[in-house]
């Protein structure tokens, strides 16, 4: 999935993504000024500028609400330049998978600053969008990850572009994403190179990730890849693969998230691994976050997996409400196991609504339930119908 790198520049990472899967090529070129431009008629006299992104900016890059930007291409923010989007303005991208996306890489930063009357949107520009439509939005910092060894500035690349992450910075800084709905992105190159909604590779803690939903996604919603940001009031509607998913020992904190399936093609609720396990523990801990205030609820049938702990993630999930899944939580692995036993991994006050197996303990440790779980019956989840009002789409409330 990622390959152990040391950094050879920008221009270095976009050669070797042409060469690493099969999106096509990356233009190296400097787009600091915004290219493609073509002005039409709206109908009443008046003209309408249209501007297509696509290619690496080597300048800061801020849209204006006049304009209408469609991405056409990658779209990559080069270390020390910030993409500002201002509240209420919807981006349109080209439905052509993953081969459109929005990257800011390492030392870049996106300012994409909405608010519960104006959020920003990043949607699909076909007539008939559906999920996989193009590739999403993806930060990258210098957070520390697992698949290095701890305290080391070495670096990994990412799924999709081979672009860098990783490093020894917990407090880095990625920007804002304030009000932000991410529509119909997503998807896979092959089985180990996939874009999420938003995919999150070593994003440090100086980021602010608030009030965002992920909407008909075809692979993950959101995806942590390590890193240390604390992320709240993620609502995921209708992924396709799992809502939330972390790895390669995130150790951040995530609060009010609201998952809702839709189909019957979603997989899990949270999907989440103690480190990579295509390659090896290389830092010598496992994921590790908090996560607080939430519900998730199933879909049709009373099928599937609500949330799955395994490759020895630790964490404490406290206020959970969890509504039609076959099972609750499952546990699998040794090394969960033993994060059990060593009272590493804790679920507090959660509650079940139609649900068949409220644990299963796949991990060869021998424990009770009780061990794992604590306050059945007392989860109230998360308040979606209250702070997820305006912004959103297609939450069943």
């Amino acid at each position: 999935m990622k390959n152990k790198f040391l950094f050879l520049g920008i221009a270095a990472a976009l050669f070797i993504a042409c060469e690493a899967d099969d999106t096509s090529d990356i233009v190296i070129t400097d787009n600091s000024v915004t290219n493609n431009t073509t002005n039409n008629s709206d109908g009443g006299g008046d003209e309408v500028t249209s501007v297509n992104l696509n290619g690496l900016y080597t300048q800061d890059l801020t849209l204006d609400p006049d304009i209408a930007y469609t991405v056409t291409g990658p779209v990559l923010m080069a270390e020390g330049t910030t993409l500002t989007i201002p509240a209420g303005m919807t981006i349109e991208v080209e439905p052509i998978g993953v081969n459109a996306y929005i990257a800011i890489l390492q030392g870049a930063q996106i300012n994409a600053n909405g608010t519960s009357a104006n959020p920003i949107v990043f949607t699909s520009n076909s007539a008939d969008p559906g999920p996989g439509d193009w590739g999403g939005l993806v930060l990258l910092g210098k957070a520390p990850i697992n698949s290095t060894p701890d305290g080391s500035t070495d670096l990994a690349t990412s799924e999709v572009g081979a672009l860098s992450y990783g490093g020894n910075t917990p407090g880095d800084d990625s920007g804002v994403l304030r009000y932000v709905r991410i529509e119909y992105s997503g998807g896979a190159v092959d089985g180990n190179a996939e874009l999420n909604g938003l995919s999150l590779y070593a994003v440090g803690n100086g980021t602010e990730i608030d009030y965002v939903q992920i909407y008909e996604a075809s692979d993950d919603g959101f995806e942590f890849f390590g890193g240390t940001v604390e992320a709240s009031h993620l609502i995921v509607v209708n992924s396709e693969d799992d809502s939330i998913d972390w790895t390669e020992g995130f150790t951040g904190a995530l609060t009010d998230v609201y998952v809702q399936h839709g189909g019957t093609i979603n997989d899990k609720a949270f999907e989440c691994d103690g480190f990579n396990t295509d390659f090896s523990n290389e830092g010598g801990y496992f994921s590790n976050p908090t996560v607080t205030n939430v519900t998730v609820v199933g879909g049709p049938n009373n099928a599937g997996e609500a949330i799955r702990l395994r490759a020895g993630t630790q964490g404490t999930f406290t206020n959970v409400v969890v509504t039609d899944f076959e099972e609750a939580f499952d546990l699998d692995d040794s090394d969960t196991g033993q994060g059990v036993l060593d009272d590493l991994l804790n679920i507090v006050d959660v509650t079940f609504n139609n649900v068949t197996t409220t644990l299963k303990n796949d991990t060869g440790a021998v424990f009770n339930e009780s061990d794992v779980i604590s306050g059945v019956g007392n989860g109230t989840g998360t308040d979606v119908a209250t702070w997820g009002a305006d912004w959103t789409v297609g939450i069943n409330e």
